[in-house]
């Protein structure tokens, strides 16, 4: 039973690099969240282009474009059990950021570089809460490095990508059981800490021109293999009889980050422009975590996930009111992954639609100021997580969850 239980510690490092505090967050580029976080087939929007389709990055009319931001986003759950009257709620903080530079360096070759913090965040519960072990606090931290390369064929197409370097860590601690406690009353926990973990993928995109209004994208993130080798787990408040089982050491795990998928179209009327996005995530990667606690008896953990692959349709607008101002406005529905009996409250995220709109102002000195504001629903949901072992079986921890994301962020751009 324990050993299966702790293998839910080591899920947060999936997490690194597909939620923030428990829910999967979309803050790449303040210009392009603004449109619903579209973007894999727009041009001219400055150096975010590095993120959503490098090939696209290759027809701006600057030599040079810098743009940094960050948001700070504050996430609302709810938790409600009424058979049992049971209730929590959580409200945690987030503050991601992105550096990009692109630079041209001839009329048909771009390189550039992209820094970005998509997913770091915290969940923190009540300590000892009714669903302590499962979770009481997660933090995860990841910074994400991608160099890129961008050639235009021809004025009809271009395609660009570059490897991606990831390093993350994340701190994670739970209960050992429902019900264990030491001499003194207290409850046995373990704390999860794993530094520096680092793993490599790639991305790859082409951008079609159709005509002077008509533009097609496509980009491929591929799989990215997290190892960790060297983490540690620390035991609190164990009891006599379990002191030769919840030993501290060092724990390794290996799993991979999914795929994903985005395509797309652009349409530039006048001052009018209109995108989509569809992304595909290949979530079905995870059909379990394994968990190896190497200097202690509880050996190897499996921990069944069971994702399936899932969709976002994002969909983004703006309306360029002169050189100096522009408007835009998104929208976008994103499908959770995760399947009946799976649904743990670590990562409290359901099918969730995003309302977004912002604004850019570009002073003559070609520094320019984008704000955007965003809120993050998602749909109520009365779910479960059913494999958590204990006495030889299965024991079902759930309710209903309310969750929301509410965010404001603002970055600076630059181009000559």
């Amino acid at each position: 039973m324990i050993k299966k239980v702790l293998s839910l510690s080591l899920l947060s490092l999936i997490t690194v690099s597909m939620y923030g505090g428990g829910y999967r967050v979309s803050m790449q580029g303040n210009r392009q969240l603004a449109m619903g976080h579209t973007g894999v087939a727009v041009i001219n929007n400055g150096a975010e282009s590095l993120f959503f389709n490098p090939a696209a990055s290759v027809y701006s009319k600057n030599k040079l474009e810098v743009s940094a931001g960050m948001n700070y986003l504050v996430a609302d759950t709810k938790f409600q059990n009424k058979t049992y009257d049971w209730q929590n709620e959580t409200r945690n903080p987030g503050t991601p950021f992105y550096v990009y530079g692109s630079y041209k360096a001839t009329d048909w070759l771009n390189v550039g570089l992209a820094i970005y913090s998509p997913y770091g965040s915290a969940v923190t519960w009540d300590r000892n809460w009714e669903g302590s072990h499962l979770v009481n606090n997660i933090d995860l931290k990841a910074i994400y490095f991608q160099p890129t390369v961008a050639v235009k064929v021809s004025k009809y197409f271009s395609f660009g990508g570059g490897p991606i370097f990831v390093n993350g860590g994340v701190t994670f601690d739970k209960n050992v059981s429902r019900s264990m406690v030491n001499e003194e009353g207290e409850r046995t926990s373990v704390e999860i800490k794993a530094k520096n973990v680092t793993a490599w993928g790639w991305t790859a995109g082409y951008l079609v021109t159709v005509d002077d209004h008509l533009r097609l994208g496509f980009n491929y993130r591929s799989k990215i293999v997290m190892k960790e080798n060297s983490g540690s787990a620390h035991f609190s408040n164990v009891p006599a009889f379990g002191a030769s089982l919840f030993k501290d050491g060092k724990i390794k795990a290996e799993m991979p980050l999914p795929a994903e998928l985005t395509t797309g179209l652009s349409y530039e009327y006048g001052k009018w422009l209109f995108a989509f996005d569809y992304n595909y995530v290949f979530w079905s990667a995870y059909k379990a975590l394994t968990i190896e606690f190497v200097d202690s008896p509880l050996g190897k953990s499996v921990n069944p996930r069971n994702y399936k692959n899932s969709s976002t349709y994002r969909f983004g607008l703006q309306y360029k009111v002169d050189d100096q101002l522009s408007l835009r406005a998104g929208w976008y529905y994103d499908q959770s992954p995760v399947q009946p009996g799976y649904f743990a409250p670590e990562t409290p995220r359901n099918d969730s639609r995003a309302y977004t709109g912002g604004l850019t102002y570009k002073f003559k000195n070609g520094i320019g100021v984008d704000l955007v504001f965003s809120y993050l629903h998602f749909s109520d949901t009365n779910s479960s997580y059913d494999y958590y072992m204990e006495d030889g079986r299965d024991v079902s921890f759930g309710g209903t969850y309310k969750t929301a994301v509410t965010s404001g962020g603002i970055g600076i751009n630059y181009s000559f």
